[in-house]
């Protein structure tokens, strides 16, 4: 099994959205003890052994036995003989096999007994080899990176030729390993590893015959939040916040980012330190009177009963700091896995698809406390299967969503009194739509389609808001954002996949995207943010764990490289 921290690691739900979408681009027991036999357990199946060869004279390890109809009483058979066994599931089991058990090359059988009278199942092959272990080869490490501070971890290590008694080292130094297959294994990953910054050394050691260490693989310890999502500038330009997701992909005990912007430079930098967050902190959005920051996390994604909620934070107008005041609890399906924010250019609504939860999925609207900034729920509004992104226009009168289940986007007219929206219809976009975006001058919508590699173009009705597709974009491979600058000439759009940001000019009249090429990021650039000045772009590496800084051409819009800074 292979793990990608992000592309796995991120983003489970999106994940399932882009397998159903890839059509539409063009829009414990002791084995020797007795044991009672428990009713109605019919005769165990062996299907599948992991791993199912070892060299002769490998230490011990655990073999995983898949199948049906396993019980606590099942016992493992190696070469004949019952073998330590735990019960998994009813479809798989686990037997600790010694060293002794494999020291002569051969094949023996392995099996699995239920109590009598409920039988034996078939036998399936393990080899013994007699020659010497392979040199083992890294490939990938999943998390690629930590922040320095991020607690325990394990660590996926991908490549090829790991053996049952492979072991991963750390700077040199053994850690615990699992041996998960051939090609895969897990390690665990102390505090005190990550305790500071810098470049851990990563090797794999496979014991003799033959074997030896693999190739090595840098492991960066930044002084910074892990896996940045969203960033967001303050409305005076001189403040920046970053949604970091977390290290953990089962977990994602996030935090923000906290930076002063110089208005000069466009450089930031970092306060400390970060300030705390609830599960999976993924998008990050500044109220327009620059008091308030609203952070939209995802909820814990380990299996926990945490579906994730809306954290709000007071603003010190002087240094930008943070301070946290509220958590708004999700409860599905109303606030069930918030993917994203919004708020309007009034300050008195903000909107929160819900990403998650049963289907089709809803809006969250809210009023806002001008004093407090609280939020208070005014209702929900269907948005489709799986609403992903939300932006609001420029006049405050019209919201869009984008829908990454039915490769939509949804359109809402505002109340402006109440701030609660009314469905006006969908339309098409292209597969798995993944931010949406409105021009400043309110003319024009922008999507970005991460399977399709594109963007969707649409113009908007001045009368009504109803948006009617101009076609598409190229983009460059799974954009995941996308901006326009404050005059409406340039656009800039995220692409994920090919580590880059696409850079377009914008058609006064007609609102066309044309692609003007492209510049580097950092790793797996997620979210683009445009300064208020228009003379800079930053870009969240979810990857790297940093911020790509970039100042802008005011004539043709191209983006330039000027620093880099850690989340």
């Amino acid at each position: 099994m292979h793990r990608s921290f992000y592309v796995t690691k991120c983003y489970a739900a999106v994940f399932v959205m882009l397998v159903s979408s890839l059509v539409g681009c063009s829009g414990g027991s002791d084995a020797s003890e007795p044991r009672a036999p428990s009713p109605n357990v019919s005769a165990p199946s062996v299907t599948t052994i992991s791993p199912n060869r070892a060299m002769a004279g490998s230490a011990a390890f655990t073999l995983t036995v898949n199948g049906a109809n396993f019980v606590s009483e099942s016992t493992v058979n190696f070469d004949g003989t019952p073998r330590p066994t735990t019960l998994v599931s009813a479809l798989q089991l686990t037997a600790a096999i010694p060293a002794s058990a494999i020291a002569s090359a051969g094949t023996v059988a392995v099996s699995v007994t239920n109590s009598a009278p409920r039988g034996s199942s078939n036998a399936v092959s393990f080899t013994i080899s007699g020659g010497t272990n392979p040199v083992p080869v890294i490939s990938v490490l999943s998390p690629s990176g930590a922040p320095a501070g991020a607690g325990a971890f394990s660590l996926w290590i991908s490549g090829s030729n790991f053996v049952a008694g492979s072991i991963v080292r750390w700077n040199g130094s053994d850690r615990a390993t699992s041996f998960v297959d051939a090609d895969d294994l897990e390690a665990q990953i102390s505090a005190t590893d990550v305790g500071a910054a810098g470049t851990a050394v990563i090797t794999v050691f496979n014991p003799a015959p033959g074997g030896g260490p693999s190739n090595t693989a840098d492991f960066p310890i930044s002084e910074g939040g892990a896996s940045p999502m969203s960033i967001a500038i303050d409305p005076t330009g001189r403040f920046a916040y970053v949604a970091n997701l977390g290290v953990s992909p089962d977990v994602w005990i996030g935090d923000v980012s906290m930076f002063a912007v110089d208005v000069d430079t466009g450089l930031l930098t970092r306060m400390v330190p970060r300030v705390s967050a609830e599960h999976g902190p993924t998008a990050v959005t500044v109220h327009p009177s620059g008091k308030f920051v609203y952070v939209a996390n995802q909820g814990d994604q380990g299996g926990g009963e945490d579906v994730g909620d809306v954290s709000i934070y007071s603003v010190d107008t002087t240094t930008g700091a943070l301070t946290p005041t509220e958590t708004v609890n999700g409860v599905c399906p109303s606030l069930c896995v918030p993917y994203g924010i919004a708020v309007d250019p009034t300050g008195n609504f903000a909107y929160v698809p819900s990403e998650g939860g049963p289907s089709p999925t809803t809006i969250s609207m809210y009023s806002i406390n001008a004093a407090s900034g609280a939020l208070t729920l005014i209702g929900t509004v269907g948005s489709g299967g799986r609403a992903i992104a939300v932006t609001v226009d420029s006049s405050g009168k019209y919201v869009y969503a984008v829908d990454g289940e039915d490769n939509a986007v949804a359109m809402f007219t505002v109340n402006g009194t109440s701030g609660a929206l009314t469905p006006m219809g969908t339309l098409g976009a292209g597969a798995t739509p993944y931010a949406i975006t409105v021009d400043p001058s309110g003319k024009f919508v922008y999507v970005a389609n991460s399977t399709c590699d594109n963007i969707s173009m649409y113009s908007v009705s001045a009368t009504t808001g109803a948006l009617t597709s101009m076609g598409v974009a190229t983009a460059g491979s799974s954009p995941r954002s996308i901006a326009v600058d404050p005059t409406s000439r340039f656009a800039y759009a995220t692409n994920f996949g090919s580590n880059d940001v696409a850079m377009y000019t914008i058609n006064a009249s007609s609102g066309t995207l044309t692609f003007e090429g492209t510049v580097a990021a950092g790793a797996c650039p997620v979210s683009v943010a445009i300064h208020s000045s228009g003379r800079f772009a930053y870009v969240t590496n979810n990857c790297s764990n940093d911020i790509s800084i970039y100042s802008i051409d005011g004539t043709t819009g191209t983006l330039t490289p000027i620093g880099s800074i850690g989340t």
